[in-house]
């Protein structure tokens, strides 16, 4: 007996993959592209730039903000501290000025010293050289006059001499010298016998003085009625002035040495 009946054995049919599978594959292959745009970083010229601008303006920003809140505190101090605040500035001005002060007082001090020393050295020297012309010691320059006195029949005596001198100094003479001799305050004349001796030293006519001094004062000195010039005439002796711009009057005395006169300054 044949069996009309055909057995069909069913065909497998694959297993449907559940509905969430199907939704993740999409959304991990997602994530892998996202992540391979943003790793590694593609940076532009332009992002730099802008990266650097936003940099530079946050580092301001915090500076303005630390400065402000330094100025808070201040606007935030009570009365009484900002009093001892302002106090200890004007403590700190009044104290620098002080030294300042002090300081431009040492230097005017200072300078003043200096000038004084400088001035007090200056006036040494100058009376140093003054005595020097005095005492004879030091050479002597200046305006003034030459008299030369000739004496054919010698009949000029020391006297003569000594008067002619004294006429010099009342007109104002300030360093004399008689041929090689250096008249100073302690000069002294003598006559022995027919030759003329000035500080024991024998001197020979012409007598030649060199006078410093004002010419327009010493020559009138010597030609007044009854003066030097007219005493040499009546002498049969001549007398011939000539002023000059520079006379030098360079006899020098030795440096005497005190023993027992000293200054009592």
């Amino acid at each position: 007996m044949s069996d009309d009946h055909n057995d069909e054995t069913p065909k497998a049919t694959p297993p449907e993959e559940p509905e969430e599978t199907a939704l993740t594959q999409p959304a991990a292959a997602g994530r892998e592209r996202l992540k391979a745009g943003l790793w590694p970083p593609r940076v532009t010229r332009a992002q730099l730039i802008v990266a650097l601008l936003l940099f530079v303006l946050g580092l301001g920003l915090a500076i303005q903000v630390r400065s402000t809140s330094d100025n808070s505190a201040l606007r935030g101090a009570r009365q009484e501290d900002l009093v001892r605040i302002l106090d200890e500035l004007d403590n700190r001005t009044q104290r620098l000025q002080d030294e300042k002060q002090r300081l431009q007082s040492q230097r005017t001090e200072l300078e003043n010293s200096s000038n004084q020393a400088e001035e007090a050295r200056k006036q040494t020297e100058q009376k140093a050289q003054q005595l020097g012309v005095l005492a004879g010691t030091v050479a002597a320059q200046g305006p003034g006059i030459t008299l030369t006195i000739s004496d054919p029949k010698g009949a000029v005596q020391s006297d003569t001499l000594l008067d002619t001198l004294q006429e010099l100094r009342a007109a104002g003479a300030e360093a004399i010298q008689i041929n090689d001799a250096r008249v100073v305050a302690a000069t002294y004349f003598t006559q022995n016998g027919s030759s003329v001796e000035i500080d024991g030293k024998k001197v020979t006519q012409p007598y030649r003085f060199k006078v410093i001094g004002n010419p327009q004062d010493l020559e009138p000195a010597l030609n007044i009625p009854g003066g030097v010039v007219q005493t040499l005439e009546k002498e049969q002796a001549t007398a011939d002035v000539t002023q000059s711009k520079k006379i030098v009057v360079d006899a020098l005395r030795p440096s005497k040495t005190l023993d027992y006169a000293q200054s009592s300054s």
